[in-house]
């Protein structure tokens, strides 16, 4: 049989929007903001900037580790689950171990961690503002993610109650 329009049109199972695209959109438009942002204030060649160069690198380090390894292990554990959009495969399961068992969204933290080591690295103010938007997009786009879980698998509540949204044993 050949595969018409019409019939792909009635194989399609959502309508677009209603799986979160708009979401992964706005995503998309927050991280190229945040790599063409400016530093504001610029402090390159200030003092203050020279003072805690230790603790800029230290803390720049610490968080890009963790955001690797958020990111990496994190993608390990759902590889033939993942996809960009926040609503579940239909062929997903409910994943507790691993990453997941230190925080229930670790490629969203992976982001929020390298965008605040780097604001704090480069003491950059309107990175920083960037990094606290993306914190209150991400914990929206992830309780929406949340909702449908819970739908698709009830225990996804207890699990929640044990585990932190971004940051182990924090937040």
């Amino acid at each position: 049989m050949i595969d018409m329009p019409e019939n792909r049109i009635s194989k399609r199972k959502h309508q677009w929007g209603t799986r979160g695209e708009l979401l992964v959109t706005f995503q998309f438009i927050l991280v190229a903001t945040f790599i063409v942002l400016p530093d504001f204030p610029v402090l390159t060649h200030t003092e203050l900037y020279a003072r805690v160069a230790i603790f800029r690198w230290l803390l720049l380090v610490v968080t890009w580790v963790a955001a690797l390894l958020l990111g990496a292990f994190g993608s390990m554990h759902i590889k033939e689950f993942l996809t960009p959009l926040p609503y579940p495969v239909d062929h997903n399961r409910l994943v507790t171990t691993g990453m997941y068992s230190l925080v229930r969204h670790p490629l969203y933290s992976s982001q929020l961690f390298l965008a605040f080591g780097w604001s704090i690295f480069s003491l950059s103010l309107s990175h920083l503002l960037l990094s606290v938007f993306g914190l209150l997009f991400f914990s929206y786009k992830a309780s929406r993610e949340e909702k449908w879980l819970t739908e698709r698998h009830p225990e996804y509540a207890d699990y929640a109650l044990r585990v932190k949204r971004f940051i182990p044993w924090i937040y």
